[in-house]
């Protein structure tokens, strides 16, 4: 039994991140939220795009940004995801109208969590994206979440060692 509660990778590469984007994918469950933070530009919003177009099984599906819209809904081969940028919520009362709990069994990618403390207590799994520096490409990944759910990613992200997804 996995006994930390955090994993923590290197992505060497975009094409690392979006195999991560991968193993997450194969690991969520109707109703799972997915808490995004991290540095600015550190790729939160391309892991999100990524998920979203290997659970629509298109590399080629337009993500837009929910920087201003503040969500985006995706309703891809009968599951709901809802894609959350947070960071322009000024007050955590907006996000009542913003729906993001109506759907119990939708899979939620929220950017920006902390503008929303509530969220805190629905997180499946939180991961942590920083840049190893600006001279280098790739990023620190650290997921945390409960040690039965990273019971089940710990192993794929092992057997990704091969393709940029370092463990550290």
């Amino acid at each position: 039994m996995l006994e930390k509660e955090q994993i923590s990778v290197i992505l060497v590469s975009e094409r690392a991140t979006m195999e991560f984007a991968q193993i997450l994918f194969d690991v969520l469950e109707p109703g799972n939220v997915v808490a995004l933070t991290g540095d600015l530009g550190a790729g939160k919003s391309f892991l999100a795009r990524a998920l979203l177009r290997v659970a629509a099984d298109n590399p080629d599906l337009e993500v837009p940004s929910p920087t201003f819209s503040l969500v985006q809904n995706y309703d891809l081969h009968g599951q709901t995801y809802l894609h959350a940028d947070l960071y322009r919520l000024s007050d955590a009362s907006e996000a009542d109208e913003l729906g993001l709990f109506d759907d119990p069994d939708a899979i939620l990618l929220v950017e920006w969590p902390e503008r929303l403390p509530e969220l805190a207590a629905r997180t499946t799994y939180t991961i942590s994206l920083h840049l190893i520096s600006e001279m280098l490409e790739g990023r620190t990944l650290h997921v945390g979440g409960a040690p039965h759910r990273l019971e089940k990613l710990a192993p794929m992200l092992e057997s990704g060692s091969d393709s940029g997804i370092k463990l550290i």
